[in-house]
Formats: structure tokens, sequence, C-alpha cells
């Protein structure tokens, strides 16, 4: 009796899509469809351009999926495949803009106070919001987005440092912000 899908890992799914299943596949997109699109949305895609590149990155992947090798999670792996493709899209679209000054707006705060972190992302330069996406989203190495991206590897650790530093400076809690120590008890 075949085991259920959703009781095998991805590893298992992976080998099988790769000699032709497309049932097991299925599974790897169900289980992995909403992350590929979220991190897609957190690079700047609108939500139609998410989709369109998250199926084709699913597509390629299953094309390529006897490439998997199972060193590092298949959400990783998914997620650089459609980095990579949207960074293309982008590119050929010609509406990457290396150097655009973020609106100083204030962001969005829900009930709790809580900053929502697409929110903020969208207040870094496009730039810096690739760089840190792809690094601590996609999961990639500084040597694989420059790469990907055609730009130094200085460059790209700078975006990343410089992002990292803006987004800590408007999650922090708006009185830390102002020099008062916030006391917890």
């Amino acid at each position: 009796m075949r085991q259920a899908l959703r009781d095998l890992h991805d590893t298992e799914l992976a080998a099988q899509a790769a000699a032709g299943g497309r049932r097991e596949y299925g599974e790897l997109v169900r289980r992995h469809g909403s992350a590929v699109r979220g991190l897609l949305r957190r690079m700047g895609a609108e939500a139609s351009l998410a989709d369109d590149v998250a199926q084709d990155a699913f597509l390629q992947g299953f094309q390529r999926c006897a490439e998997f090798r199972g060193d590092g999670p298949f959400a990783g792996w998914i997620k650089k495949i459609a980095a990579r493709l949207y960074l293309k899209r982008v590119r050929h679209e010609a509406r990457y803009v290396a150097e655009v000054e973020a609106d100083e707006a204030a962001l969005p705060v829900d009930h709790a106070g809580l900053v929502d972190l697409d929110e903020a992302l969208k207040t870094l330069n496009e730039a810096e919001r690739l760089c840190v996406s792809l690094c601590h989203g996609a999961g990639m190495s500084h040597p694989e987005i420059a790469a990907a991206m055609n730009l130094p590897l200085g460059t790209v650790k700078s975006h990343v440092k410089r992002g990292l530093d803006k987004l800590r400076a408007r999650l922090q809690p708006a009185a830390d912000r102002n020099g008062r120590s916030i006391h917890v008890g």
C-alpha cells in the first residue's frame, strides 16, 4: 500500500517527482507554494506577478527535480529558482533601478502595536529590498546574490547591511527610537 503523500518527506517526494511522479510534485507545490509567493511579494512583486513567477519556478523545478540532492530543504531550493526567475524578469522588463530612495512615510501599525514586515520592506529602496529578501528570505549567500543580480559582492553586502539597519531602526518600538528606555515587567 502506498504511503500517503502528506506523510512523505520533501526529499522522498522530490526523488519520486524526478522519476516522473506528478502527484508527488503536486504535493511539493501544495506545501511550498505560499512560501514562494510570499518571498516574491517581499521582493517587490505584485500579487499577480508573484503568482506567475511562482508557477514558472515550480514548472522549472519539476523539469530540474533530478538536480535536487537534498543537501538543504526543498523550500530553499525552489525559492532560489523563483528568486532568480523574478530577477531575470525584472531586468528584462527594465523596471529594476539600483538606487531609489525610500519614502520616509510612517509605517502602518496594527492595533497591537506590531509593524507589518511586508510593509516595512516596502520602505527600503528596491536594491536593498531585493538583497535582504534574497539573503534572508531565499537563503542565498552574498556571492550567489551578486551573481544573480550582476552586482559586485561589496555592493550586495552594503545593500544587505543598510537594508537590515533600516529595518531594525523602523521596527524597534517608538519609545526606543526616541532614546527612552523601555521597561518590561
